[in-house]
């Protein structure tokens, strides 16, 4: 395995991981694991869209990072030829 592969991979697995997480953080309706975790973090309404904010920048960064490993990974291996 060349370490081009190992990096790719790795970023692939770190970003896939993290828009996991950060979209699981995203504010819902007011139910599930983000209105249990938020509730505690959030004190006024004004620093809920700074985080929000700050939220969305992150997952829109692990999206591109994934997408551009899933890109070089297609580059690199079209078929799926990893030895």
């Amino acid at each position: 395995m060349n370490p081009l592969l190992i990096i790719t991979l790795v970023l692939l697995v770190v970003s896939g991981v993290g828009l996991i997480i950060f979209i699981l953080l995203h504010s819902g309706k007011g139910t599930g694991i983000s209105d249990m975790i938020a509730s505690s973090v959030y004190s006024t309404q004004t620093g809920t869209s700074i985080v929000e904010k700050n939220l969305d920048r992150i997952t829109i960064i692990f999206a591109v990072v994934f997408l551009l490993s899933l890109l070089v990974l297609m580059i690199i291996y079209p078929h799926g030829t990893i030895r």
